[in-house]
């Protein structure tokens, strides 16, 4: 059985490689003092690593087995409180009521908007980033069906208070700003 391309990717790299999404990165300032939070599709964890060292106790799942034992391994080393599970998660999704934040990058699976608002409590924060049809340069997935219409991220969480919202798209300076992609940090209602 031939090994699938993400766990290659993985053997390749390391955690530290990476950077967290943008939208988690400059909206750190937003993330609660404490609570559990969840690294959703987390690769080699980079976003989790950033979620544990604010004090979140953090679940960080990924279907690579690859990046999920580094991650592991990594966190224990540096004790932090990250515990990376292998999980698909379009046949597990979260559990409701369980995470004061979610962190989504560079994943897109659509039927999972519902799970995902549902995990968060009340008061709970969604970070999402990933890929849009509407793009300036090569980067990112090449099927469209893995990138989001103009404004879909805005429709998927429809229900949540839009606390910071990015799409730009073509316009204006394409060599500055987001493009490529949508960032959303939303809230849950209490």
């Amino acid at each position: 059985m031939q090994e699938p391309d993400w766990d290659k990717r993985y053997r390749e790299r390391s955690v530290g490689d990476s950077d967290p999404v943008a939208v988690l990165e400059d909206n750190r300032h937003l993330l609660p003092a404490g609570g559990m939070a969840l690294d959703l599709a987390c690769g080699l964890g980079a976003n989790a690593v950033l979620l544990a060292e604010q004090g979140l106790k953090t679940f960080a799942w990924d279907r690579s087995s690859v990046a999920v034992e580094k991650l592991a391994a990594w966190s224990r080393e540096n004790l932090l409180p990250i515990t990376a599970e292998v999980r698909d998660v379009v046949v597990w999704p979260p559990e409701p009521g369980r995470f004061d934040v979610i962190v989504v990058g560079h994943f897109l699976e659509r039927q999972l908007a519902g799970a995902l608002r549902d995990a968060l409590n009340p008061g709970g924060l969604l970070f999402y980033q990933t890929f849009t049809q509407t793009r300036v340069s090569d980067r990112g997935p090449r099927t469209e069906r893995f990138r989001l219409a103009d404004n879909e991220l805005l429709h998927l969480f429809a229900d949540l208070q839009v606390l910071v919202y990015r799409e730009e798209g073509r316009v204006g300076d394409t060599a500055r700003g987001v493009r490529d992609e949508a960032q959303l940090v939303a809230r849950k209602p209490e």
